[in-house]
Parts: C-alpha cells; structure tokens; sequence
C-alpha cells in the first residue's frame, strides 16, 4: 500500500474515534476546563510507564522538547474550548464547528511550514461558509456562544496541526504525545492560578466520570493521537484536517443516536452539515485531478 492511502486510511480510523470525544465531553458531568486535565493527566501517566516514551525524549534536544511543549500549550487551549463549547451548546455544534478548520488552515498552515500557498485550498475551504452559516441559523439563540467558543477551538487546532506538521519529523510519535500533552497538563494549573474562579477548579471525578475519563483518555486521545502523528508524516496538514472535517458527521450522527440531540437542532444545521461534507469531497477530487 502507498505510503500516502495508508496515511488517509490512518487518519480516517482517527476521526472515527474522535467522533466518540464529544459524546464523551457531553456525558461527562465535570467542567470543560477540569475534563481536559483529567484528560491529559491520564494519557501522560499511561505514557510515563513506558520505556519507548523515555528513550524518545532522550534523543531530544532541548529545544525540541521547547518546541513540543509549545505546541502542547495549545493543544490544551483547543480542548477547553471545544469541550467548552459542548457546555455551552451541545456535542453537534461543537463538531460541526471543526468544520470551519480547513478555511482556517488553507492561510495558516502556508505561514507556518514554509509550504507554497494553494489557492485550491483557500477555495475549497471558503466553499464550506455557506455551511456554517446555515448551521449558525439552525442552532437555538442560547447556543451562539457556543458556536463562537467552537470557531475559537477551530483556530486553535488549524494553528497546533500546523506546528505539528513542521516539526513532526523531530521526534518519535510517542515521545512527542507524551511532551505535549504533560506541557498542557502543567499549563493549565498554572492559568487556573492566573485567572481562578471555579470554572477553572480541578475538582476529583466521581466513579461515573471516571470511567469515562479512562476510555476518553486511552482509547480516544492516547491511540489515535500517536496515530495521527505517523499518518502525518505523509499527509499534508490541510489533507489530514479535511479528513477531520468528517467528525461532525459522525458526531452528529452518534450524538443523534446516543443523545437525541436532534430534538434541539433546526433542518437547517444538518443543511450545514452537508455542504461542510461537499467540500471535504471536492477537495479529494481537486487533489486526483
């Protein structure tokens, strides 16, 4: 198999999984902010326990591990403020608003990995906003700061996936999961000092929660992170965040299914959800030709 059809294959199983995350986030009963360090805490522990991590780090230098730390920093932005759009509205609109991602990278990920600009990119990325605006209708008013914190969440990850993309070569997968995700575990603390109030307490998971926190931790962050870095290593940024905007659809679909989240959702958001899907499919089209 190509190098480049066993990256996509990769990258698609990711956001199977990842679809899974925001059903997680709404089942959850902790805050945003106290979920995405439970969250972390735990993959970095699993990790801690394993040769392969340590003997990755050590071939680091030191400004490689700055590097990654940085971009851990980030990654734990995006989280909070995608699980504090779930809070805020619902496991849908904070998939969907992923969408919005690709137009976000087809500018960023140029600027960041020194790649030559795509107009292509830009197209298809624009082509999606018709979609979020109908999404945008679709949604009830007391959602809309939702959909403003899950557009912020998509600027975070279009920014963290382009770093990636640049020094993803300077590190094993493992060994770079792991420095991201304990830099974010560290941050996070550190701006709970800086801006306190309780939304940003850390208080301990009941048994419900913690259960869940285990699956969300190993089988949907820890697994298809460090695969998502190998497939990487073979698709381009904007190519793998693509793909990713296949999430909402199975978000939305599991969301649907699990949660009965179409009762609070207009025709006009899964009107959204299809033409954010056209674009995905005419990118792949744009790229053969």
């Amino acid at each position: 198999m190509l190098p480049a059809r066993k990256a996509l294959l990769q990258i698609h199983l990711c956001v199977v999984i990842w679809g899974f995350t925001a059903i997680l986030g709404k089942l959850i009963t902790l805050p945003a902010f106290a979920l995405v360090w439970w969250r972390m805490f735990l993959v970095v522990a699993a990790l801690a326990v394993l040769p392969a991590f340590w003997r990755g780090v050590r071939r680091m230098s030191l400004r490689t591990i700055g590097i990654f730390a940085g971009i851990g920093v980030v990654v734990a932005l995006h989280w909070v403020s995608f699980y504090g759009a779930i809070k805020l509205a619902n496991a849908s609109v904070a998939a969907t608003c992923m969408g919005v991602a690709p137009i976000i990278m087809s500018v960023v990920e140029p600027w960041i990995t020194n790649k030559r600009f795509d107009p292509r990119e830009l197209l298809i990325g624009v082509a999606a906003i018709p979609g979020v605006m109908l999404v945008v209708g679709g949604t009830p008013q007391g959602m809309r700061l939702g959909i403003a914190v899950g557009v912020l969440s998509a600027l975070l990850v279009a920014v963290f996936g382009s770093l990636n993309k640049r020094y993803v070569e300077l590190g094993e997968p493992m060994a770079v999961t792991g420095l991201e995700l304990a830099a974010g575990t560290a941050f996070l603390p550190l701006l709970a000092v800086l801006f306190g109030g309780k939304a940003m307490s850390l208080p301990l998971p009941d048994a419900h929660d913690a259960v869940l926190l285990v699956i969300l931790a190993l089988a949907c962050t820890l697994f298809p992170f460090v695969l998502s870095l190998v497939a990487l290593r073979n698709l381009s940024a904007f190519s793998a965040q693509l793909a990713v905007s296949l999430e909402p659809v199975y978000a939305v679909f599991l969301a649907m299914l699990l949660l009965g989240e179409q009762r609070e959702l207009g025709p006009q958001f899964y009107a959204g959800l299809v033409i954010i899907l056209g674009s995905v499919f005419a990118h792949v089209a744009l790229k053969r030709g």
